[in-house]
């Protein structure tokens, strides 16, 4: 009786200490859809995959320019337009034939007057497109010269009474782009790419055998050429400019006529010449709108 009163009592201590309450604490309760995140834990020596990425990107850039910063500075806005226009003109005497030394008693007179009035629109900053329309005149006169090579050439010729007459006018296109200097865009320089097309005619007029003779003739030709040069704002709308012209690709194109206007010949030169051309230089005045 004593042994079944013990073992009961024993039962009866476990049942209270062990109970379904029990099992689960009350400080931490248990869900049965709760989830657990995890961050993770950084490793030494391992980096972002983009940083990885970037370090095996090419130096230089394949598929875009790089920038360089040409147009940082403003010269000239996108929008604005430029009426301009650009004067030369050139004169050659005697004074300027000293070099020549085969010929001897040279008097010799000329003159070249050109004009270029143009206009431009800005397409971009310091970028524009425009036509250029430009009229040439050049006259010469050679009252007398001598040539002589010397006895052992036996070669002694002698001009007298030769005069030149041309006139001509132009008609092209180009793209001009800007390049500024100083913060505040007074200054700049600029490149321009030009097509024309120049017609005109020549008249030449000498003395032979006591007798006057005269030659005319047509002429056409096809240029495309570059011009580089400085530019600087002198008021607030008004820009002078200094050109430059450094040649190109020239295709001519020469139709002689006698006085009574028959062809007498045809002559066809092309050429491609980059040098600096001192009959091209050019001072000019454009008015920004």
């Amino acid at each position: 009786m004593k042994k079944r009163i013990l073992f009961l009592s024993i039962l009866a201590g476990l049942g209270a200490v062990w109970s379904p309450a029990a099992a689960a604490s009350p400080e931490t309760p248990a869900a049965e859809n709760d989830t657990v995140a995890l961050s993770p834990v950084p490793q030494a020596g391992l980096q972002p995959a983009e940083s990885a990425t970037a370090q095996t990107k090419p130096f230089l850039p394949t598929r875009r320019r790089i920038d360089r910063e040409i147009n940082k500075i403003k010269f000239v806005y996108k929008g604005e337009m430029a009426a301009g226009i650009t004067v030369s003109y050139g004169t050659l005497s005697s004074d300027d034939t000293d070099y020549m030394l085969i010929l001897d008693g040279i008097n010799l007179s000329g003159s070249i007057f050109t004009v270029n009035p143009s206009f431009g629109y800005f397409i971009k900053d310091n970028l524009s497109v425009g036509a250029r329309f430009g009229y040439t005149q050049m006259e010469g006169n050679l009252g007398s010269a001598t040539l002589d090579l010397g006895e052992v050439n036996d070669v002694n010729m002698s001009f007298a009474n030769v005069s030149l007459k041309s006139h001509s006018a132009s008609y092209g296109a180009f793209l001009r782009s800007y390049a500024g200097i100083d913060a505040k865009g007074h200054f700049g320089f600029f490149a321009d790419l030009e097509f024309a097309v120049k017609t005109g005619s020549t008249s030449l007029a000498y003395e032979s055998d006591g007798k006057m003779k005269y030659t005319n003739s047509d002429n056409l030709q096809f240029r495309f050429s570059f011009n580089p040069g400085v530019a600087v704002y002198i008021f607030p709308n008004v820009c002078g400019t200094l050109s430059f012209g450094l040649g190109g690709i020239q295709f001519n194109k020469v139709t002689q006529k006698d006085p009574e206007g028959n062809v007498v010949g045809t002559r066809h030169a092309s050429k491609m010449l980059f040098r600096l051309n001192l009959a091209n230089i050019r001072i000019g005045l454009n008015i920004h709108l």
